[in-house]
This record gives structure tokens, C-alpha cells and sequence, in this order.
């Protein structure tokens, strides 16, 4: 799980909104092109650099055409003369000398790097460009590109190649690009444009090729192919003697699926989940169905029964290498990283080193303290040693357990700096908000996972698994004070629910076999009050019955089944079960918004459409640079989840529920909810039963205040709009769509090769007409920017406060251990707020979610907002241009909507005293990204 960025130059929404979305992407900056920095409102038109040789001594001037395929010479060219002197602006990055220098141990070889760096850089040509015309690409024309100063971006470098070509070249298709240089090199873009006129004329052809392009001498099979920025063909309409070139193009993208891939290299093709280490299952096939990664042909194990199992990678895992963060921006993520480990090491204190992890928070000010400036973790007085000494014992080991959780990424001396987290707008806003009924409801429609809230449709409530609920409609009208009968209450839609009790029942014994962790299946009851909020009723919690799990040739029950219902209540006592049965159902929640709201929905089944995309659109295809921007990062950032988030012992297993049986839930998840067809808005809002089509097709919400519903379904209108008008321009007709071979063979290989265990249901669309692919084009679109804005960028705000959103548990509900006088009752009726306390994350566990979630909830500087930037082929074409400019007004409109609805106290889900909206404020951190940092 990249996303769009909503933002807009005006008030964007999400200041406090479930659409922030300012995704911190990891990828450095290229220079901006001059296109970039003009208005979006201007007319910038790019003509193709063409000649045509004549006949007859004349000057002769064309005008620009605007219609795809068709282009002719710019104005002003001089036709007359046989030969063309063309010039050609490149701009590059090299690979830093001081990380390329680091990478080699020898000092021999030290000293033959620094030689031909510095050589290859100054002195030697080694940057070849070679010139393609549309009609004869057989016959290239080459030159050398030299070394003519620092670009605009002090990053880049400038050079500059010149060319002689014959009149009759005509328009130029392509660039190809050879790297003889020492090491590897970032392609900017390539200007080409007439010797006596600036790269910056109407004449030049622009190339951005944001692209690394590996030494010659490394991978030595063929040049880069890149196509100008202007073009956009669909494959039928590609000029004749392009066509193979745009082929090939694909051919080289797929690889031949043998072979371990290198760094260098920009090969997409298709995985099962097998490399998350330490014998986890297999995710994806008949028995534990899922989305496929993209391949490393990295060799499996060859010993006893693991051989379906692929070795963990002893580096970074493979990407192709242009979905790979760039070195600064990687720097920069890395750096930010241990800025925050480096306050994690200020915050834990271990009495030994065998009891760390279970260690709890000595009081709910201990948790407070966490974010106060001048707080120090000070030794206890029994303990026998100096604070220095127990600073050394504490930085050395969670370094070394941090270095572990990141697979050996080394710590550097920041560690030791003594620096805190920002204190999360929950806890800021109002401390005691995480134990309030009113805010833990309030989240489900404008927390951070808003997504799983849904109506209840049939009394009694029923499990597939375990029969009838212990929550009964006499408790029901009970809760709601008789006001009506709980048929009613259902009849007009005032009973939601949450329910993580089927999903999560079959993982509860195998979890409560992990040490210092407990799980239960939970149903939670709310109904809907008269001023538009949601009140908790009841929580159900149950232990189902279990086998002997210890002894194999016992297939007798070891326990009864446990279940029972949680009230408000009145007394003390029935407040202090109430208070842990939620933090039960929290810590469910908070696991299933990161394994499935998130992780699945918006990062796993994402990554085939995007392998998908790269073998079967070429660059030139106007879906691909639909599409292209709503990707950036996605593979990479799924990579990095891999290895360090989601893999066998990592953080995700260490600190979320249900522990090493977190992705198994994820892939239950997938099999069993998961559809292409309700991954749009308004169709999940349906499935759940949070609204209803009227007969004039708008949707009726089920709970008129519902900020991830009101905010989203406008910018779901949005975006579908943009993809209808993008969609008619570019097909015409429904047989345009059906005799596409790249976009068929795109969506074929979607559905069999990135969904392979899904490919067989009915519910896919059929790519036959304009409404269904609209349909396809604007469920991505949603997916990867507002619906990943929602999930992602409140975290830290929201659950940074470890009481608020609770991640896992570990200490079972005391009745649950026995009558009473039963040990575990006693210690809770002497000292609740203790139980409590151990019932939430240890305090290792703590610091690192608060690392993660702020590294997840992080804003990048280089983020790009849906409804900013317009891609130089849409600004070509006017009628794209146009739309595109109703997008972004739409947009601005949008924003407008709602920081007004933020600011109105009738709304009390999203406006009040110390009400975090993270749904819908304004402010420019809360605006959507299409471009996707985590």
C-alpha cells in the first residue's frame, strides 16, 4: 500500500479527515519541468520535432495538430535545407560517490571506482543518445551527450548532445539511451529540439523518463526505449513503424519467469507469498487463496519440508528497479526511521533483559509521560545501577532488536539522541476521550478504520459458526430503555454493529498458545441515537470450546466454551469490564484495519494491477499514464512490508492481533469478503448495509453523519467523472474498448494471473462497453488515493495514544478465569486500572507501534494531489485538458464542502470539544494523495 493527493492550492479537506493523505513518498525529486511550474490554466503546447524533405526552395509553415496520430512539422521549421542540425538537453542524477564507494570493501577496488567515476563523469562521453523516427525506427541516428554544468536542481547534471539529421527524418518516436558510465545513472528527461532554437520552444519533443538506467558493461542486451511525453496511442492508432518498438518494449517488461532477478533490473511477473520466513504458510493457491507479489526467482530451500518455501532475502528485496525508492529519498526514510528509534530507546526501561517484552506501563501517567519533553526513564531505586549503566543495557539491546525487526538495517549515532513523539491530536485534544463510550463510537464512522461498521439486518444475530448470539433482543430493548422493541430498533435502521466474531474465532486457541497474548471473537452493539450518534449497547466476547492442543491423541474438549455479554452497566465494577471488554475490541479492530482495511485492500491487491500494467500497457497507452501516478511507490513500499512489517516475527506479528497469525487472517479475509466488484465506495457501503440506491440511483446513507461516507462519496463523484470523460475521449465506441489488446490483455491478466485463486467469479467486469470500464478505472483510482488516505494517515493521530486504539491484548477478561474469589477477579476488583494496564500492549510492544505509525502517518514533501498536476499529454489534447480542469474545480469545490461541514455543531461526529475528524478537516495535510508514500 502508493495514493492521489486532494489538494488543492485551496483549502484542501482531511486537515483532521480519514482522506489524509499526504502520502510521504520515498522517492527523490526530479527537477521540475518547466511544464510543472507553469499554470495549469495555461494553453502549453508541445509540438513533435518533424521534417519533410520538399521539392521546391521555399519555407514552409505548419500549424500544431492536436489529434492523436496525427502530428505535423512545428512552426517556423526550415524545410528547405537536406540536413537538420538538432540538439538534445539531458538531465541525470548520478548514484551518490559516497554511498557507491561504501558499497565496495577492497581498498584496491576503492581506488579503481574513485578513478573511473571521476573519469567517466568529466572526461570520457559516455552518455549515448540515439534518435528514433516514427516511420523508419531501423535506422537510428546516435551522438554522444557532453558534460555542460549543473541543471536547475543542484542533484542533476546537464548535458548536452548534438545531431545531424535528414529532412525527411520526420517525427521523432523515441529515445533510446545508452549508460557507459562506471555505475548506474537517474535519467531525468531528454529535450530535443532544433539547433538554433531554446529546449524550451514549442519545437522540442519532452521526455520524462524518471528512470535508472543501469552501465552497459552490467547489462549490456539492449538500449532504454523511452517515448515523448506528448504522445498518447492507443495501440491501433501507433504509428506504423512504431509499432514493434512499443512491442518490444512489453516483451522486455515480462522477462521469461526463470532466473533470480537483479537489482538492475525492471522485470514484472507474478508470486505466490512464500518468502515471510520462519515456515509461515503459503499464501496464495486452493488452500490459503491471495493476491500474488511480484517475482524475485530467488531459490528455494532444498532440506526436509521447506522446500516450498523461497530463501529470505539477505538485502533488500527485489523490485523492478524504477518502483525502487530513489537513494535520497530512501536516505531520508531511513534517517526518519531512526530518529524515531532513537526516541524509543528513551522510553523503555527493563529491570532484566528476560522480561522485557512483557513488561507493562506502570500507570496511565507512565503513558503520558511518554510525550512529555522532560521526561527521562530514570532507574528504580531497587534496582542496583547507575543511570549510565542502564542507559548502555537498555540503548544496546533495543538497538540490537530493532536491528533485527529491520533485518540488520544498522542504527546510526542518532539514536542516541534524546527525542520524543509528537503527542497524537487524540491526547492532545482531550486526554480522556480514549474512555469515553461517545468517542470509541464515533470512531467507527470517522476514526481510522471506517470501514467495518455495518447494519444489522436479521434479529436474532446468528453466527455460521457457533449459533445464535447471547445478545438477545430482550438485552437489546433492555439497553435502549424500552424506548422500542429491539424489531423495531432493526426495522429503522438503529442497530450497527461491529463484527470480528467468525473471523476471528477460529484463530482464538492457537493465539492463546503464544506467550503473553490472549484474542476472543467479539460482536459489538450500537444504536443509533436521535442526534445522529452512535451509543455502544453491548459487547459479546467468546472463548469457543477448544481441543487439547498439547497432546495430539486427545481429541477431547480441555474447555468449555466461554462466552458473555458486556454491558454500560451502572456500578463500578460492571464500568471497569465495560472498559476492558472494549480495549478487547479494539485491539480486533485496530489488528483488522491494518491487515485487511489497509494492508490487504489497499497495498496486496494493488500490486497486480500494477504488474499487470507494466507488462500489458505500454507507456504510451493512455490508461497506463491514467493509472501510472495512483502506483508510485506501491511495489516498493509492499516489498519493505515484507520484509520488515508483515514477515514471520516482525512488527506487525510482534505488536498487532492476532500475532504470527496475522496474515493467515489477512488471506481468511481475502477468501472469504474480498471482491473486485465491492471495492468501489458506494458498492461496500451497500454490502454492509450503510446505504441504499434510491430510485433516482443517488445513495441513501443508513446514518445521515457518517464523515467517511459524506466526504468520500463526493470525491468518489469526482473521480468517476474524470474517468468517464477520459474514457469517452480516448474510446468512442464500446468496440474501441472490446479491440484493445493491451487494455484486454491488462485486465485478462488482473483477473487470472494477479487474482489467480479468484479468476473463475462471476462478479469481474467484463471490459465490453464505456460504463464498465469507468467503473474499473475509478474503483483504482478510489482504492489507491481517498480509500488509502482514509486508512493510513490518521494512525499516528488516532492510535499513537495506546490506550485510544489498543493494538493487541494480553490478559483475559477476569471473569473469564473463575468465580469471584478466583485470583484473577480479586486482583481485579483491588486494582482495576492495573489489569487494565497489563490487558493493553507492554511497553516494548507500545514504543513500537508508536515507530511504525508514525512512519506510516508521515507527509512527504514531493506528494502530488489529485486535481494538481495534469499530465503534458492531457494538456495537448483540449478536451482532456478541459476535464481535467473541471476535476481539479471539482476538487476545490469538494475541500470547500467540507471544512464548511467540519465547522457545523450540528454534526457531532465530526465537530465538538476535542473532536478528531480524521475524515474531513481542512488543511493541506488532509488532502488526498494519488501519489503513495506508505
Amino acid at each position: 500500500m502508493a495514493a492521489m493527493p486532494l489538494a488543492l492550492g485551496a483549502p484542501s479537506h482531511h486537515g483532521s479527515s480519514s482522506f489524509s493523505s499526504t502520502v510521504s513518498s520515498v522517492r527523490r525529486a526530479v527537477p521540475v519541468p518547466e511544464a510543472r511550474r507553469t499554470s495549469s490554466n495555461a494553453r502549453h503546447r508541445i509540438s513533435t520535432v518533424g521534417c519533410t524533405a520538399t521539392a521546391t526552395a521555399t519555407t514552409t509553415t505548419l500549424s500544431e495538430v492536436d489529434t492523436v496520430g496525427h502530428r505535423a512539422a512545428p512552426r517556423g521549421f526550415n524545410l528547405t535545407s537536406s540536413n537538420i542540425k538538432m540538439k538534445a538537453t539531458v538531465t541525470v542524477h548520478m548514484k551518490s560517490f559516497w554511498s557507491g564507494l561504501l558499497e565496495i570493501t577492497s581498498l584496491s577496488d576503492k581506488a579503481d571506482w574513485l578513478y573511473h567515476w571521476t573519469k567517466d563523469l568529466l572526461v570520457r562521453e559516455w552518455l549515448q543518445l540515439e534518435l528514433v523516427s516514427e516511420l523508419n525506427p531501423e535506422h537510428p541516428i546516435s551522438s554522444y551527450a557532453k558534460y555542460s554544468g549543473t541543471g536547475a536542481d543542484e542533484e542533476f547534471y546537464t548535458y548536452e548532445a548534438t545531431f545531424t539529421v535528414p529532412a525527411s527524418f520526420c517525427p521523432i518516436g523515441a529515445v533510446r539511451v545508452v549508460n557507459e558510465h562506471y555505475s548506474e545513472m537517474f535519467l531525468g528527461e531528454v529535450r530535443i529540439f532544433p539547433a538554433d532554437q531554446s529546449p524550451l520552444s514549442a519545437s522540442a519533443t519532452l521526455f520524462h523518463c524518471n528512470s535508472w538506467i543501469h552501465p552497459s558493461h552490467i547489462s549490456p542486451d539492449k538500449p532504454r526505449t523511452f517515448f515523448p511525453v506528448t504522445y498518447s496511442y492507443l495501440p491501433s492508432k501507433t504509428p506504423g513503424g512504431m509499432k514493434k518498438l512499443r512491442h518490444s518494449e512489453l516483451l522486455d517488461i515480462r522477462g521469461n519467469g526463470t532466473d533470480e532477478r537483479k537489482p538492475h533490473d525492471r522485470i514484472y511477473d507474478y508470486d505466490v507469498y512464500n518468502d515471510l520466513g520462519n515456515k509461515r504458510p503459503v499464501l496464495g493457491g486452493e488452500k490459503r487463496p491471495y493476491p500474488r507479489r511480484c517475482r524475485t526467482g530467488r531459490p528455494h530451500y532444498t532440506q526436509g519440508q521447506d522446500t516450498d518455501w523461497e530463501t529470505r532475502a539477505t538485502d533488500k528485496i527485489y523490485v523492478p528497479r524504477d518502483e525502487a525508492f530513489t537513494e535520497i529519498k530512501e536516505a531520508a526514510f531511513l534517517r526518519e526511521l531512526v530518529l524515531s528509534v532513537g526516541h524509543s530507546l528513551c522510553t523503555l526501561k527493563f529491570k532484566d533483559m528476560e522480561d522485557h517484552k512483557s513488561q507493562s506501563f506502570p500507570s496511565l501517567a507512565a503513558i503520558d509521560a511518554l510525550y512529555e519533553v522532560d521526561f527521562r526513564n530514570q532507574p528504580s531505586q531497587s534496582q542496583p545501577h547507575t543511570h549510565a549503566e542502564i542507559a548502555g543495557v537498555m540503548i544496546g539491546f533495543v538497538v540490537d532488536e530493532l536491528e533485527r525487526l529491520l533485518h540488520g538495517a544498522h542504527l546510526p549515532e542518532e539514536i542516541c539522541r534524546f527525542l520524543k513523539f509528537e503527542t497524537p491530536e487524540i491526547h492532545d485534544k482531550d486526554k480522556f476521550a480514549w474512555f469515553r463510550d461517545e468517542e470509541f463510537a464515533r470512531e467507527t464512522l470517522a476514526g481510522m478504520n471506517p470501514l467495518s461498521i455495518q447494519l444489522v439486518t436479521e434479529l436474532p444475530i446468528v453466527s455460521e459458526v457457533d449459533g445464535p448470539s447471547l445478545i438477545t433482543k430482550e438485552l437489546i430493548e433492555e439497553q435502549i430503555n424500552g424506548v422500542m422493541t429491539a424489531e423495531e430498533a432493526m426495522r429503522r435502521k438503529k442497530l450497527f454493529m461491529l463484527d470480528y466474531h467468525d473471523m476471528f474465532l477460529p484463530f482464538v486457541h492457537k493465539v492463546r498458545m503464544l506467550e503473553d497474548t490472549t484474542l476472543y471473537g467479539s460482536r459489538t452493539l450500537f444504536f443509533l441515537t436521535g442526534d445522529g450518534t452512535l451509543r455502544p449497547i453491548a459487547i459479546e466476547l467468546t472463548r469457543p470450546e477448544s481441543q487439547d492442543h498439547g497432546r495430539r491423541s486427545s481429541p477431547s474438549p480441555t474447555k468449555d466454551e466461554w462466552r458473555q455479554v458486556f454491558t454500560p452497566g451502572s456500578s463500578v465494577t460492571e464500568s471497569w469490564l465495560w472498559q476492558l471488554a472494549k480495549s478487547h475490541v479494539l485491539a480486533h479492530d485496530t489488528g483488522y484495519h491494518q491487515l485487511v482495511s489497509h494492508w490487504l485492500r489497499t497495498h496486496c491487491c494493488v500490486e497486480p494491477y500494477i504488474i499487470a500494467a507494466n507488462r500489458q500497457l505500454s507507456r504510451m497507452h493512455p490508461i497506463y499514464q491514467l493509472l501510472h501516478p495512483h502506483f508510485r511507490y506501491t511495489m516498493e513500499i509492499n516489498a519493505q512490508a515484507r520484509q520488515m512489517l508483515i514477515d514471520a516475527g516482525g512488527i506487525i506479528e510482534s505488536a498487532f492481533s492476532p500475532g504470527r497469525y496475522c496474515m493467515e487472517l489477512s488471506s481468511v479475509a481475502y477468501d472469504k469478503f474480498w471482491r473486485f466488484d465491492m471495492e468501489a465506495l458506494p458498492e461496500d457501503l451497500i454490502r454492509r448495509g450503510m446505504a441504499v440506491r434510491g430510485e433516482d440511483g443517488k445513495l441513501e446513507l443508513a446514518i445521515e453523519d457518517y464523515p467517511y461516507a459524506n466526504d468520500g462519496l463526493m470525491v468518489w463523484d469526482a473521480i468517476k467523472q474524470w474517468a468517464s470523460d477520459y474514457v469517452k475521449y480516448y474510446y468512442p465506441g464500446a468496440k474501441d474498448i472490446i479491440d484493445d489488446h493491451e487494455l484486454q490483455g491488462w485486465w485478462t491478466e488482473v483477473r487470472t494471473k494477479g487474482h489467480e485463486d479468484k479468476k473463475d467469479e462471476p462478479w469481474w467486469p467484463v471490459l465490453d462497453s464505456h460504463e464498465s470500464l469507468v467503473q474499473v478505472l475509478a474503483t483504482i483510482m478510489w482504492v489507491t488515493s481517498a480509500h488509502h488516505a482514509a486508512v493510513n494517515f490518521g494512525q499516528y493521530p488516532l492510535a499513537g495514544y495506546i490506550p485510544n486504539r489498543p493494538t493487541i491484548t494480553r490478559k483475559n477478561m477476569p471473569p473469564e478465569m473463575g468465580g469471584p474469589d478466583s485470583k484473577e477477579m480479586r486482583a481485579f476488583l483491588e486494582e482495576p486500572e492495573r489489569v487494565l494496564l497489563d490487558t493493553f500492549p507492554s511497553q516494548y510492544q507500545s514504543v513500537i507501534v508508536m515507530l511504525i505509525l508514525n512512519l506510516l502517518s508521515s507527509h512527504s514533501s514531493d506528494e502530488e494531489y489529485m486535481g494538481t498536476y495534469q499530465e503534458l499529454v492531457w494538456r495537448k489534447q483540449e478536451k482532456i485538458k478541459e476535464a481535467f480542469d473541471r476535476f481539479k474545480s471539482k476538487m476545490v469545490d469538494i475541500a470547500a464542502q467540507i471544512d464548511k461541514a467540519n465547522m457545523d455543531p450540528k454534526l457531532k461526529n465530526r465537530n465538538g470539544p476535542g473532536v478528531v475528524c480524521r475524515m474531513c478537516c481542512s488543511g493541506r495535510q488532509m488532502s488526498i494523495p494519488r501519489t503513495r508514500r506508505r
